[in-house]
Formats: C-alpha cells, structure tokens, sequence
C-alpha cells in the first residue's frame, strides 16, 4: 500500500528461483485505467539465484483538490514471453490536495476581501489638503519681486563671476570617451552566457556507471515536431505513445559491453546509410536516423553489442508493442516495424 497526493511509489522485488536466465517485461494496471505506471527498468534479466529492485511510480489521471482521500486498487505484472504473467495487488490511497474545512475557509476569506474591495470603492473617502486654506487665513501671501520701472527702484546687476586665481588650473573636463563603451571597465553586459551543455545519452550512461558497476545502456529519441527528450537508461521508455509523434533519430551509448553498432530503417528511404553501420566505444554516443525534415521517420533499427546481448522492445504505429527480443552474444538484432508494412516507429525500451 502506498499513499500519495501526485504520485505513489512502490518497489517491487523479483527473485530468480530457477537455473537459468530469466528475461521479463512488466507492466501495471488498474480498474478503470485510472494510474499511469513508470517502471524503471520495464524489462529485466536475472541470473539464476539473483534478486532485481524494480522503482514504480503511479500517478492518477485526476487529481484530488478538495475531498477526502480515495483507495484504488492497482496490479504489477511479470511476463515472460510465452509463459502466464505473474501478478502481485497493491492499494494506492490518493489524498486530497486540500482538505474541506480549508477549502470552506478560503472561500469564505476570497468572499470578505471582494465584498471588502466593493464597500471601500463605493464609499471612499475625499482626501484634500488644507494648507492653501490655513495660508489665507494668516493673511500670508507670496509677494512678487520688485519691477525695474517702478519709481525709486534701481535696477541691479547681477555679480559678476569670480576672478580666477592664478594659482588656480580649471578642472578637467569629462573625457568624451569616458562611459562604458571602451570595454575596459564597469564590465556589465558585455560578455555573453553560455549556453548550458546539452544533455546526451553518453552522459547519461557515464553518470550511471559512476553510480553503478555492471552494464548499462542509455537512450534519447529525436521526436517528431518535439525535438530531442531527455535521455533514459536500462529497460525506461523514450519516445511517445498513442500521440501519433514518430521518432525520426536515436542517440544510444553502452557502458560494459565494449562497444555497440547499429543502422537505422527509414520509412521511405529504408536504409538511408546502406551498408554502413553506426557504431560507438563504451560511454561514447552513437547516433541512427536523421533529423532533418526531408527525410522521413524511422520505422526501425538493427542493433548490437561487442560483448554481452541487447535486448529490445518498440512500439510501432498502429501496431502498439511488437514483444520482447534479445540478440545472442555478439550478434544483431532488428526491431521495429515489419519492412513490408513500414508503419512509424514510436517508442523503444532497451537493457543490455
């Protein structure tokens, strides 16, 4: 059972009782399609004896403002390809964002200040001051100057300016290049910032590794009309689903497996670079696909590692999830849509 406002985290542990490797997808659902599910990593591949952590994220679909709190029932799911799917139940308790009582007393307080707002603008009050009026009083007035013409008044001159010393020098007058357009000084404004360092697969995969000893493999889509995401790592989902956004290029790098390759089908250029593979040294970022607007979308990869296997799953337009497939050690793989069919390539999972 977990509890939450925004989000619920669950962790779920999976243990290999067998003797041999076991690789499986999971997935969440609920009654009503209420939760959305982020799994990381959403597949996995346990050596026999061992044990993998799984973080879950649930969050609702509505959020809760003013209420008490709900109770939705939730499953995580196990699956392995050709095997029944194993299930464990859990409860997500849903809070409310604010409780009734505070919402009542916000209303009320939103009330007074408008009804507050109302009276001070309809009833006002004049405000004027009472200086000029106390002058008059006093019989205080201003007198003007004396005129020049009037009898008996004599005309002055004004002073004339100060002699100089002679010991005296004038003061320097302000330089006309004085100010901040010589650049030498004050040094407001003129240097430009830099723009922040853009976030890739490579450093993604780097980071982890430094975090974390094993294999690892970290991922980017350049999408449709959004242009690069984030990057994601072991088994997280890049790219979209079910917004009819193809992904056009992809931004791959390993850490652990000595390397990886891979090339990029094209809905209608199919394999745009022919023959020639991609390929890219542990933590270094491999690129597959173009994102230019002339060339279209992707509609799948083939893809490997020096060492180890890679294992794959994609969401295709109008297909949905195409199933789990794993390459043997040291060879390749293809996934995506069927070449005949050349529907959109929308999402990818991927875990080494």
């Amino acid at each position: 059972t977990v509890k939450g406002r925004f989000r619920g985290r669950p962790r779920l542990a999976i243990d290999n009782l067998g003797n041999t490797r076991v690789t499986a997808s999971l997935s969440g659902t609920d009654t009503g399609d209420r939760l959305s599910y982020d799994l990381q990593p959403g597949n996995v591949q346990i050596e026999p004896g061992r044990a993998v952590f799984v973080d879950a994220t649930l969050r609702p679909r509505q959020i809760i403002w003013f209420g008490s709190k709900e109770e939705q029932p939730y499953a995580l799911a196990v699956r392995r390809s050709g095997a029944q799917a194993l299930e464990i139940d859990g409860t997500f308790v849903q809070r409310g964002f604010l409780p009734r009582w505070l919402a009542t007393a916000l209303s009320l307080s939103l009330a007074l200040a408008i009804a507050f707002v109302m009276i001070w603008l309809a009833y006002k009050p004049q405000v004027r001051s009472l200086a000029a009026e106390k002058l008059e009083q006093a019989g205080v007035s201003t007198l003007p100057p004396p005129s020049p013409s009037a009898p008996g008044n004599v005309k002055s001159s004004p002073p004339p300016p100060p002699e100089a010393k002679p010991d005296e020098e004038p003061a320097a007058s302000p330089s006309p290049q004085a100010g901040g357009d010589d650049g030498g000084g004050g040094g407001g404004g003129g240097d430009e910032e830099e723009k922040p360092k853009e976030r890739t697969a490579a450093t993604a995969v780097q980071e982890l590794a430094a975090r974390s000893d094993g294999r690892h493999i970290c991922y980017r889509a350049y999408v449709a009309d959004r242009g690069w995401q984030d990057p994601v790592c072991d088994g997280a989902e890049a790219g979209t689903t079910g917004k009819d956004l193809p992904i056009k290029k992809l931004n791959i790098a390993v850490s652990g497996t000595k390397g990886t390759a891979g090339n990029g089908a094209h809905v209608v250029e199919g394999w745009l670079t022919g023959d020639k593979w991609s390929s890219a040294a542990d933590g270094i970022d491999m690129y597959i696909g173009s994102s230019k607007e002339a060339v279209s979308p992707l509609q799948g990869f083939t893809i490997k590692v020096t060492d180890g296997s890679v294992c794959q799953n994609t969401h295709v337009a109008n297909k949905g999830w195409m199933g789990l497939g794993c390459t043997k050690p040291g060879d390749w793989m293809y996934g995506g849509s069927p070449m005949e069919e050349a529907q959109n390539l929308e999402a990818i999972r991927l875990t080494v």
